[in-house]
């Protein structure tokens, strides 16, 4: 939110305000909302609003619904969970938990950059946190028994979160797979995620849920060890070192860890999947029962207060835009006009919940469409059109929604009119409608 005396406009978006853009993506955009409901009920969530162009493709469409839909059954303290999932207009959205903290992308560069030595123990109590959520997620079954086989498959340091007050969440289920079909995604970007994945998944072999638990020993090894363990000067070096290169033991990098530490990773590790672990159960088993015995054993307040000492230059900033951000105001339409108002800013440093799909900078550049919203007067399918004026909640002042199909050639010559008396379509239908209703 600008620190400045002039307040940006919160934009409706269905029953939903969306106060704040926090990222832009090849993927989608990220939004801080506001849900009102009945005696004054407010819930702050996060808005994920599927790019318009991805709308359009049927297979995207239906592997993201149906992902969604699985994820949307998870509720779970370690899983951000998912409200609502929707279409408005022609584009899908999902509403979905609100965390105000910092993902692990972040957390461990900004220790490094204080010079601290991210603690062992730490990485080790949110990877036993981050075990629970997937083992719940892995084991989770339909109303008749069945499995529903879910798995992440994109279990990286971006989509791992650790809020203000010590809970770990993981971000992203039921997305990751829907948006490897997105062809428009960065080189680094892939890169990046690359270095996460399982020798199964390199390999595009049918994954199960032991692709994600070597994922996590990926993730548990470079935040005990500081080192990444799979890197290369492309994508097919990458691949390589994951399937065919050696794992050296942790203690080859750094000679003081544990002995059982270095067990519970190497075998998270395992290529073959037959000898990893076969639960996330088995491994946050082992990380608890070596926790329990170390002298130090953090609970959710120590880990709270390690992450509020490490962003204490910037908490205090951010709390004040937050609140600043969610104070009342009266939304207006959204439309392309207004959402460009909507830019990251200070209150989108938080991480609330954004994903490696809606921080695709190159696709946010200025000028390639990036920003896209609903439009005021959509095309259908069968080429009539669809016009529609604001939805606001009534009161004397406000206005209701109309929508009004009408052939093409009436809406090519409505623009026409529009654009003679060089004012906006949306403008023009106002002044119509309203001078009709004088003589009711």
């Amino acid at each position: 939110m600008a620190t400045g005396e002039t307040r940006r406009p919160s934009l409706r978006f269905g029953k939903y305000t969306l106060i704040n853009r926090i990222a832009v993506g090849g993927m989608a955009e990220i939004f801080l909302a506001r849900q009102a409901g009945l005696e004054g009920f407010e819930k702050t969530i996060v808005i994920k609003r599927i790019r318009p162009h991805l709308s359009k493709q049927p297979s995207f469409v239906k592997m993201f619904l149906n992902e969604a839909k699985l994820a949307a059954q998870l509720n779970h303290p370690n899983v951000v969970q998912i409200y609502d999932l929707g279409k408005i207009g022609e584009t899908y959205f999902i509403a979905m938990e609100y965390i105000f903290g910092r993902d692990m992308r972040r957390i461990i560069p900004k220790a490094s950059s204080m010079n601290i030595e991210f603690p062992m123990v730490y990485a080790l109590k949110i990877a036993s946190s981050v075990c629970e959520g997937l083992f719940y997620a892995h084991q989770r079954a339909d109303i008749y028994g069945n499995p529903l086989n879910i798995v992440h498959r994109d279990i990286t340091p971006e989509n791992i979160f650790v809020s203000f007050d010590g809970t770990v969440k993981i971000l992203d289920f039921g997305i990751a797979k829907a948006s490897t079909q997105i062809e428009q995604t960065r080189a680094g970007e892939i890169k990046g995620k690359l270095s996460y994945m399982s020798p199964e998944q390199c390999l595009g072999k049918k994954l199960d849920h032991r692709s994600d638990i070597f994922s996590l020993g990926t993730v548990l090894y470079e935040w005990i060890t500081g080192f990444k363990l799979f890197t290369g000067e492309s994508e097919v070096a990458i691949l390589k070192s994951i399937s065919e290169g050696k794992i050296y033991a942790p203690s080859y990098f750094k000679a003081d860890i544990p002995e059982a530490v270095e067990q519970i990773l190497m075998r998270a590790l395992e290529k073959d999947r037959d000898k990893r672990y076969q639960s996330a159960w088995e491994m946050q088993f082992d990380i608890d029962q070596f926790l329990s015995s170390y002298e130090f054993t953090p609970s959710n307040i120590h880990l709270s207060n390690f992450i509020k000492q490490l962003f204490s230059d910037e908490l205090e900033a951010e709390k004040k835009a937050l609140m600043k951000a969610l104070a009342p105001v009266e939304p207006q339409p959204l439309d392309d006009e207004h959402v460009d108002e909507l830019d990251p800013d200070p209150v989108a440093d938080q991480d609330i919940t954004p994903t490696p799909d809606a921080m695709d900078e190159e696709d946010a550049a200025p000028g390639e469409g990036a920003v896209q919203s609903m439009p005021t007067e959509v095309l259908r399918a069968d080429k009539s059109a669809l016009l529609s004026a604001p939805e606001q909640p009534t009161t004397s002042t406000s206005r209701r929604m109309i929508t009004i199909p009408v052939e093409q050639s009436v809406y090519e010559a409505l623009s026409a009119t529009a654009e003679r008396n060089q004012v906006s379509l949306r403008t023009l239908l106002q002044s119509v409608l309203g001078d009709f209703a004088k003589y009711r």
